[in-house]
């Protein structure tokens, strides 16, 4: 398995960069979604709380790039 080097307006970036804020983005949406419906009231530590959340996201988007790049 092997991340290639992604060309964005001729500069050369890492892979996993673009899925670190791809990864935030969703985060953010989640963390609105979760604010909204009440959730973060019953959590003990929110910001913790989000931080696993984006780290749980973080890692599904990354498998499942792992697993696009090596079909």
């Amino acid at each position: 398995m092997s991340f290639e080097e992604i060309d964005l307006f001729g500069v050369y970036v890492a892979p996993l960069s673009l899925i670190l804020v791809g990864a935030w983005f969703v985060t953010i949406a989640l963390r609105r979604l979760a604010s909204r419906s009440g959730l973060l009231r019953y959590v003990w530590h929110p910001a913790l709380f989000m931080f696993a959340v984006y780290i749980v996201v973080l890692s599904f988007w990354i498998l499942v790039v792992a697993k696009l790049s090596s079909s």
